[in-house]
């Protein structure tokens, strides 16, 4: 089942002049010289495709869809492919430079890339999705390669979706190739672990946080904004180390309960209610608004990009924000955040466990063996803590927010590569 989630507010900034707005901090702040700047701030290559799809009612429609690579200097590409009615190039950009600093913060050898299709797949049968993604694919068949542009999920697709795209792959090369694609089913290559992945990281990354800011998790409180796979798992790990879950909220609306709500018994209903939340009546139903600005100690924004901004972070009470979805909080916000003092896990460090076990996933196809559970989360914590710490000192070291943090670690590791590799 595909998840939904809230669609994004509609006069946000531009995702990638906010991503560009911190670049250009952070790159300040290390003395970034001119040719690496200048070869970092654009992507690398932007295809625009046009494709046309038969529908079941014979008629044919073309959907325009994108692919942008922003880096390949650590490695191959690598980012989802995201199914959406408001896709557009820019937010697609921002979304690629974003996956290149993810993968270069939990150090895993990959570029940056991001792909989207403008479309509403709630309002698509199974074959009409089948025969976009398959055309989709064959329009990017020279881009995409286990060791040139590793697609994934991102929101509107899934393992489905991913299997359909490494069949038609396949078909084309005249051979099974598992590893050009990450995210699928199990029984096609995928990795045990990837469905939590995600939400184990920004898990990983609350609890690291909480730790520095001396905050028991068992006297603490948080609300997660978007149930989908990100959220519902932060949620449920969380509540598991004691994290008290007083509200979360999907499509539908926000919910509420003063005494803690039970994320096993949200996660069945959701699940047992066409992905939804809607008609739960073990909380509360209040605004999403309300959600984000309640006074609980950690806030997780798990949903779409721009939540947080200008006009309500005056009133965000939470001691502690990790963001689980990509963008969540706008550049605009920023600069009242840090005044507040608000601790910020950003989401290049906190939800790139997702990245991180699909690398895992890419290793085990390369390799023909699959790992055990134990394996895989084990060693996706061990990357997420290392990660975070590497964050936490440079911001110590430079004086600066974790957000700029990251960027500066991020981007550091990209810059020394490419210097390493002799430039162009």
């Amino acid at each position: 089942m595909l998840y939904k989630e809230p669609a994004p507010i509609k006069d946000r900034e531009n995702p990638f002049e906010s991503m560009m707005s911190r670049f250009n901090i952070a790159a300040e702040v290390l003395g970034l010289d001119e040719e690496v700047y200048n070869v970092l701030k654009t992507p690398t290559r932007q295809v625009i495709v046009n494709v046309p799809v038969t529908m079941d009612d014979g008629k044919v429609r073309v959907f325009e869809g994108y692919r942008v690579i922003h880096s390949t200097i650590l490695g191959p590409s690598k980012g989802g492919i995201r199914f959406a009615p408001d896709v557009f190039l820019d937010e697609v950009k921002a979304l690629a430079a974003w996956m290149t600093w993810k993968c270069a913060v939990v150090d895993i050898p990959y570029g940056g890339a991001k792909g989207g299709i403008i479309c509403d797949p709630y309002a698509m049968s199974a074959g009409e999705m089948e025969r976009l993604t398959r055309a989709y694919t064959q329009a990017l068949i020279d881009i995409f390669g286990p060791d040139q542009d590793i697609p994934a999920p991102d929101m509107g697709t899934g393992p489905r979706e991913m299997a359909w795209l490494m069949d038609e792959y396949s078909k084309t090369k005249g051979s099974t190739v598992h590893a050009v694609v990450t995210g699928k089913p199990l029984v096609l290559g995928g990795s045990l672990g990837r469905v939590e992945a995600t939400g184990r990281g920004v898990m990983v990354s609350a609890m690291a946080a909480m730790e520095k800011l001396g905050m028991n998790p068992a006297k603490s409180t948080a609300v997660v904004q978007g149930f989908g796979n990100v959220g519902a798992w932060a949620a449920k790990l969380m509540a598991e180390r004691g994290v008290k879950i007083l509200g979360v909220s999907d499509v539908s609306g926000a919910y509420w309960n003063d005494n803690g709500i039970d994320i096993e018994e949200a996660i069945e209903y959701k699940n047992n209610n066409n992905g939804r939340l809607e008609g739960y009546k073990n909380a509360e139903k209040i605004s999403n608004d309300d959600l984000l600005i309640a006074k609980v100690d950690v806030l997780v924004p798990a949903a779409v990009e721009d939540v947080i901004t200008i006009k309500n972070v005056d009133q965000i009470q939470a001691r502690l924000i990790v963001e689980g979805a990509n963008g969540p909080t706008s550049y605009k916000a920023d600069n009242v955040i840090n005044e507040k003092g608000i601790m910020v896990v950003p989401d290049i460090l906190a939800n790139s466990g997702g990245v991180t076990v699909s690398y895992f996933e890419w290793v085990q196809n390369r390799m023909g063996f699959k790992w055990t559970l134990d394996r895989v989360n084990g060693r996706a914590e061990r990357i997420m803590h290392e990660s975070f710490e590497r964050v936490y000192a440079a911001s110590q070291k430079y004086n600066v927010p974790m957000r700029i943090a990251a960027y500066i670690v991020a981007i550091d590791k990209v810059a020394m590569t490419y210097k390493y590799r002799g430039g162009f």
